[in-house]
């Protein structure tokens, strides 16, 4: 390679670099931004000199546009409206008055603390608005934040991205022609570009959701990247017609699309996920590599109080008045007070605030764009290191062993969550099949769409919180594989393995080296049951053990005319491994075969078994 890198090459640096630090920093169980700010640093003129990002030129404003359009039009593809609506007043607060309070304290702490003038301090309180769904949604699944706060934290992220961002540049035209006229003609600008990208957003999530949902508009394999390209072009189109108005119109687009049941719903989620993951990591590092270390060692001492006056006073003042007025509890309150990390919207608008600047002679941008991303490192990491003492401590974390993942949405997986859930018992599927998944759905299942033999779909799953994972797969090597990740990721859920009756691929002993279960108490029929799930010719009933189930007779041979699918003790249930040593009391879940009922009956009386109060049977 002679002389300095050229542009595609910084590019092709940059994303690597980003790829291998959030590799490293889910291994080290770390918020990934801390290592793409690090490295960014390390790679950039102030260290190694392999990136530099002016040597892109005119490159960086439009690939920062293009990222921040997919990473907001995925976090608005994540949100639920029904549970929005639940709690609309908090985020509509945190949204409008919070980020008001947020600008004005942010402007005022860097007034005070660092002795900027009104125009520079007035540019980072717009600047500090935002937090994020890049550092908001990761971490939120990692430290298992009950789901009403969760769900006010993930909204306020994706929706103050929007409204910061416009913020931001009214307040920047503002601070290059300084006058009354310009304030107010700045704030109508604003007001009508937040409109027109919701308007725009909306109108062009709606058309697109109707293309997906129709089968012949879009042919199968295309409906990821026609997405992508539609997405870009309505997010460039808005902002020709009004400037900056494209994160607006690609947020709503993705709270439209998200909202709207289509045939590739969940791949589609899959797909920008990995898409958001790898900008992300590109973004953090071309960003970072243009942050001098000088100008952030001259803020000193003062950048350090301005930053804590941010977490200590104004976010609490913020969350003081979002809520007040509301049912929201004050632990929930403390925790919205605590977390309000900044991510990439904040960091791109800032390189974009230092080149402004400086084209217009105005000293202070790299100054500015220093001790933004000074606030973006200290909030991240305290969020990350303390987020889950402090819910834990507020009693705001969701139990570690709640709840059962069940890989597999077929006729007989589906028979088991239903007797799960029936039983009191939380289940959410996990499968790759599209028509499965919309099963689930239908039976009104949570379902997480992608491959469960991957690291990210387990982790959407949350799978460290369940109290035990169940693979029901007609494939006896998929089950063992799953059941080997899940020990691998984490150590807590009991493991249930089914196994196909006549096929020795996977023994139960190799279950059992897993330290898991066998599902059923013994490799069963799976297809055989499937397809008389899937015809109807199953009834699921509950039986008692009216003694102790001796070993001897809790045998069944296959083809059995029954299956035991849950055990249930008090008021916890969990899927059935075999019926020996049950104790007297413990009720029993079955599946049936309806033409070999007298049969089945027959078997668990002789077994000790009695029909539970309101079973056909009794």
């Amino acid at each position: 390679m002679h002389g300095e890198p050229g542009g595609a090459l910084i590019l092709a640096i940059a994303l690597a670099v980003g790829m291998a630090a959030q590799a490293i920093a889910r291994h080290l169980r770390v918020p990934g931004i801390v290592l793409l700010l690090a490295a960014g640093v390390a790679i950039g003129p102030d260290g190694a000199g392999l990136v530099d990002p002016r040597r892109l030129g005119g490159a960086v404003p439009a690939l920062v546009g293009f990222a921040v359009a997919v990473i907001l039009f995925e976090g608005g593809l994540n949100l639920n409206l029904a549970r929005l609506m639940r709690e609309a007043r908090v985020i509509r607060r945190l949204v409008t008055v919070g980020a008001l309070v947020t600008a004005v304290g942010g402007a005022l702490s860097a007034r005070l603390l660092m002795g900027w003038d009104l125009r520079l301090s007035a540019l980072f309180g717009s600047l500090v608005i935002v937090t994020g769904p890049t550092v908001v949604t990761p971490l939120l699944r990692r430290l298992r934040i009950r789901r009403d706060v969760a769900t006010v934290l993930e909204a306020e992220g994706v929706l103050i991205d929007a409204i910061g961002a416009v913020a931001a540049m009214v307040a920047l035209e503002v601070a290059l022609a300084p006058s009354g006229a310009s304030l107010l003609a700045g704030l109508g600008r604003g007001a009508g570009r937040l409109g027109a990208g919701v308007a725009i957003g909306g109108a062009g999530g709606a058309l697109l959701a109707l293309a997906l949902r129709a089968r012949r508009v879009v042919p199968e394999g295309l409906a990821n990247v026609f997405t992508l390209s539609f997405v870009l072009l309505l997010f460039q189109l808005s902002d020709s017609f009004l400037p900056e108005s494209g994160i607006a119109a690609a947020t709503a687009a993705g709270l439209v699309t998200g909202n709207v049941r289509t045939r590739v719903s969940r791949d589609l989620q899959e797909f920008k996920e990995q898409l958001t993951v790898m900008f992300i990591g590109m973004l953090f590092v071309l960003l970072a590599a243009g942050v001098r270390l000088e100008e952030v060692r001259a803020l000193g001492w003062r950048a350090a109080a301005t930053v804590a006056a941010l977490v200590l006073v104004v976010r609490p003042a913020q969350v003081l008045l979002a809520t007040a007025g509301t049912k929201t509890p004050w632990r929930e309150r403390v925790l919205l007070a605590w977390l309000a990390p900044r991510g990439i919207v904040a960091a791109a608008v800032a390189s974009l605030f230092a080149q402004e600047l400086d084209a217009a002679g105005i000293p202070g941008g790299p100054r500015l764009q220093a001790l933004v991303f000074l606030v973006i490192a200290i909030t991240v990491t305290l969020a990350g290191l303390t987020g889950g003492v402090v819910a834990g401590l507020l009693g705001l974390r969701r139990p570690a062993r709640e709840g059962w993942l069940v890989l597999g949405a077929n006729p007989l997986g589906l028979l088991l969550g239903r007797a799960l859930r029936d039983a009191g018992e939380a289940v959410v599927f996990v499968d790759a099949n599209p028509d499965s998944a919309q099963d689930a759905l239908d039976g009104g299942f949570p379902v997480v769409f992608g491959n469960a033999l991957e690291e990210r779909t387990l982790l959407r799953a949350e799978v460290e919180t369940r109290a035990g994972c169940v693979a029901v797969t007609p494939n006896d090597e998929v089950n063992l594989l799953f059941a080997d990740k899940v020990r691998e990721i984490a150590r807590g859920p009991d493991l249930y393995v089914a196994l196909r009756h006549g096929h020795g691929s996977v023994s139960p002993g190799m279950v059992h080296d897993l330290d898991a279960k066998v599902l059923f108490g013994a490799p069963r029929t799976l297809d055989r049951w499937a397809r008389l799930a899937e015809r109807g010719e199953v009834s699921v009933e509950t039986w008692v053990a009216a003694a102790r189930i001796e070993p001897s007779a809790a045998s069944l041979d296959s083809p059995a005319p029954l299956v035991p699918l849950a055990v249930c003790r008090g008021r916890k249930a969990a899927p059935a491994a075999g019926l020996e040593d049950i104790p007297e009391g413990t009720r029993v879940v079955f599946a049936i075969e309806k033409e070999r009922r007298e049969e089945a009956e027959s078997w668990l009386r002789e077994a000790g078994f009695a029909p539970a109060a309101g079973t056909a049977a009794e």
